[in-house]
């Protein structure tokens, strides 16, 4: 029988109602109680590292579970993450830069609702992960969540309320989860051959503009002073404005020469970023040897950026490091 170990970090499914409204207050040991049938297919120890909202989650967390889970590796099977669902793309996102290579499966999921409340998903999600934790194909970050089983740089948050909370976003399930069993789409555990790597490093200084039409370049003049780089969100395929009061091209060359890194990704949830294809992207990346997302998603993009700001400030081996695929992180590397 597999032994796997319980992280609870908080987040909705281990809240309960006060005067204030939701808040976590369920134990780990708390939320095995609540999945007895668990029992028939694996051993579960329950750990309980924090119990926060995960709005209130930061790098550091992400770290302290890293963490974890390196002093727990060598004697558990698997690993299920009990998380909040609003910035549990970005924990599995920068779980999957901090744990590469993991032969052993590493889950993050939650829920919608309380797993006290008698109509939740909490329950089967929390079900569902132990059994993919348990599962000899499973391995890696992943998220499990409604059924689901999504890479983990590949999952969304897109629903606020409904159950099917998460996509995986420009690239397939991993698996399905129905009446326990796992139907795998994706089934590539022989090909991961080198030992697990851990790291322990973070760059938080890591700043998103998302633009807007007439928006001044002067915000990103001001953003240099704060943050070792930015990602700029641009509408469609990619590309920096260029207006009759100014235009982004002098405030870019003033990030570069800083030694800076400057991503190009889009607004645009589904199918990439391209900026080769209109005049207003090609020019300004080709003049100044821009980074670009392609299909990654925003939290894979911005953890990306911290966990290899935490490896390195040279700025050629940080286009290396971010163009090397990770956990399925990107695929689509037009001029990479």
């Amino acid at each position: 029988m597999k032994r796997i170990l319980l992280i609870a970090t908080g987040g909705t499914i281990a809240c309960k109602r006060s005067d204030a409204g939701l808040k976590p207050l369920i134990s780990s040991e708390e939320l095995l109680a609540y999945v007895p049938s668990a029992r028939e297919f694996c051993k579960t120890d329950a750990l309980q590292l924090f119990n926060l909202d995960s709005t209130n989650i930061q790098p550091g967390h992400w770290l302290a579970m890293a963490s974890a889970i390196e002093e727990h590796y060598e004697h558990y099977d698997g690993f299920v993450i009990c998380h909040g669902t609003d910035t549990m793309a970005y924990t599995a996102a920068a779980l999957s830069y901090l744990i590469q290579n993991s032969q052993k499966p590493i889950v993050i999921t939650g829920a919608q609702k309380p797993i006290d409340m008698e109509i939740t998903d909490a329950k089967t999600n929390l079900s569902d992960s132990l059994r993919f934790a348990s599962c000899d194909r499973s391995h890696g970050v992943v998220i499990v969540f409604d059924g689901k089983v999504i890479a983990g740089t590949r999952g969304k948050k897109e629903r606020t309320k409904s159950y099917d909370a998460f996509s995986s976003i420009n690239f397939p399930y991993i698996a399905t989860i129905q009446e326990s069993q796992i139907l795998f789409y994706i089934d590539d555990k022989e090909s991961v051959k080198a030992p697990a790597v851990f790291f322990h490093e973070l760059d938080c200084r890591v700043g998103l503009l998302k633009l807007i039409p007439s928006m001044d370049a002067t915000v990103l003049e001001y953003m240099a002073g704060h943050y070792d780089a930015v990602i700029i969100e641009s509408f469609g395929v990619g590309g920096l404005p260029s207006y009759e009061t100014g235009d982004y091209y002098p405030v870019i060359e003033k990030w570069i020469s800083l030694g800076k890194v400057v991503v190009m990704t889009t607004q645009v949830t589904n199918e990439g970023s391209n900026m080769s294809i209109y005049e207003v992207g090609r020019n300004i990346k080709n003049a100044f040897g821009l980074l670009e997302s392609y299909d990654m998603t925003l939290e894979a993009t911005v953890t990306k950026l911290m966990w290899i700001l935490g490896q390195t400030k040279d700025r050629g081996r940080a286009r290396e490091l971010f163009y090397r695929t990770i956990n399925r992180d990107i695929l689509w590397k037009v001029s990479g």
